[in-house]
């Protein structure tokens, strides 16, 4: 299953995030926790290397929390200052500030030993589509001013928003890039929402995210769908979808299994966290 979704303003986008990058001190990137090297584009990565970075693991109430501190550390080991939240719930928002200014405190030393007293910083927010970002903002800035929702290409134009005394946040919309190096990366995004499902065939999505359930073999996912009798060693994952399609009573006329109706059911789950806390990216060492 191929899956790409690169419209045409996320060209736009990409040039005006590189041409705002020199109105900030420091840029925040967010990924989401459950697939932190899926949901990292290449080609921002490449445009902010040289400047302070802080990377949020967001979505960390739903990932695995054990993996998302071996991502902590790497992020770490390699030089970059992480920290996971959620922003729905303000997991973790309230050590953002203090661990943000840690990252520009030469700077900040700097112009205050030129005489500024409180000198104001600048940052630039990153990141895909449907990752949270402006879920963020209106949380760390305590106001709904950015529009958020649960789809992906919601913000269309880049926004200032002050988050603090002194700290000033310019919001980017989402953007992907225009080719995934593999299908994985492609799938993965697909999963937890950033790609809009109307490009793709949510059947063939569903049964490849079965997949990996099957393999992973979330208590919670066995006892939601009532499946301690079903082997899932042996069991088809377009079968699987049958079965929890049946036990959920999503039939049509002649008995059969509404098999879109399952596959949004159990992408919306998924993506919801009613599985469990889910990571499908772990580092390599």
């Amino acid at each position: 299953m191929d899956i790409n979704w690169f419209p045409g303003h996320m060209t736009k986008t990409k040039r005006k995030i590189e041409k705002d990058l020199k109105l900030v001190d420091a840029v925040v990137e967010i990924i989401d926790a459950r697939i932190p090297v899926s949901s990292r584009n290449p080609d921002i990565a490449k445009l902010i290397t040289n400047k302070p970075r802080v990377v949020l693991l967001n979505k960390c109430d739903i990932a695995d929390e054990k993996a998302t501190q071996l991502w902590v550390d790497c992020f770490k080991n390699n030089g970059i200052a992480a920290l996971p939240v959620d922003c729905k719930s303000g997991k973790g928002i309230n050590q953002f500030v203090p661990l943000l200014r840690k990252q520009l405190s030469e700077k900040i030393d700097r112009l205050k030993s030129k005489g500024m007293i409180n000198p104001c910083m600048r940052v630039m927010i990153v990141g895909i589509p449907n990752v949270g970002k402006s879920t963020f903002i209106n949380r760390i800035s305590k106001k709904n001013k950015a529009v958020s929702a649960d789809r992906p290409g919601v913000t269309r134009g880049n926004q200032w928003f002050t988050i603090a005394n002194c700290l000033e946040m310019l919001d980017t919309p989402g953007v992907l890039w225009p080719k995934f190096e593999d299908r994985t990366t492609g799938e993965h995004l697909a999963f937890t929402g950033a790609i809009k499902d109307n490009i793709m065939d949510i059947e063939l999505l569903a049964v490849r995210l079965l997949e990996l359930l099957k393999e992973l073999k979330p208590p919670m996912f066995i006892s939601r769908f009532k499946l301690e009798d079903v082997d899932l060693d042996n069991t088809e994952s377009d079968k699987l979808l049958e079965i929890i399609g049946k036990k959920r009573g999503m039939l049509i006329s002649g008995g059969e299994v509404d098999r879109e109706r399952a596959a949004i059911m159990v992408l919306d789950e998924f993506r919801s966290g009613k599985f469990g806390r889910i990571t499908l990216e772990y580092p390599e060492n």
